[in-house]
């Protein structure tokens, strides 16, 4: 009898997939012409800079049109981070391994020193024009944390201090929400730009957004940083 309902089930589930799928215009031209403004892509196209003063069109959509989404992504990061360290902190509790099991030689440690403040330096460069340049908050935020694993891994006595990193992230998405509030109330929708657009190609232009994806760096920085940290202090036999 369970057979049957199992077979049943995955018929409604097939005939409903199947319609669905049967609808779905494949090679069609969804997008449509872009110089048409009446067109999704061609209204982005055609209004995002002179609106916004936005030279990165996908950073405006991102952190202006599509802001609440993001926000979404950016909850979606923080809870499995917070997931993640639920699961390990008994682990991490019953007692902490080295971060290496070898010392990593000489010529690792000074090319890691050389490189972690170039790397850092990085990926805060490319949040700060992320509204100028390809980038952004999340691209920067992962630079960052590649930088500080790179003494994670070279350095045994390489600290982080995860009350730190609570503070950052913790002002930084204190920063991101207020914004959008801000937004809303004074222009009726979140992350409504309040502040002067000034001109395109300026590193200070854009209104909020590029104060959003400076927020959203830090925040994705800091998530990643405690995860690595957390990841590499977990005796093997414990993974």
């Amino acid at each position: 009898m369970r057979k049957y309902l199992v077979i049943g089930l995955l018929a409604i589930i097939g005939y409903f997939l199947i319609g669905a799928f049967a609808e779905i215009p494949f090679g069609a031209n969804r997008i449509g012409d872009p110089a048409a403004e009446s067109t999704v892509s061609g209204y982005y196209l055609n209004n995002t800079v002179p609106k916004t003063k936005v030279a990165n069109v996908i950073t405006a959509i991102v952190v202006n049109y599509r802001g609440f989404d993001t926000l979404g992504e950016v909850t979606v990061l923080f809870l499995a981070v917070t997931g993640l360290g639920s699961i390990l902190f008994r682990r991490k509790e019953e007692g902490e391994a080295d971060r290496i099991q070898l010392s990593a030689s000489p010529l690792i440690n000074s090319g890691a020193k050389l490189l972690y403040p170039m790397v850092v330096l990085l990926g805060i460069y490319v949040f700060i024009h992320g509204h100028l340049t390809p980038g952004g908050g999340f691209q920067g935020g992962a630079i960052i944390a590649t930088g500080f694993l790179l003494m994670m891994i070279s350095y045994r006595d390489f600290k982080v201090s995860h009350g730190k990193l609570a503070w950052v992230e913790s002002l930084a998405g204190i920063t991101f929400v207020t914004l959008g509030f801000w937004g809303l109330f004074s222009g009726g929708t979140f992350l409504e730009n309040f502040l002067p657009n000034g001109e395109v190609n300026q590193l200070i232009s854009g209104g909020v957004i590029p104060v959003i994806y400076i927020a959203v760096g830090l925040k994705v920085a800091a998530e990643l940083i405690g995860v690595l940290d957390t990841l590499l202090k977990i005796k093997p036999e414990q993974r």
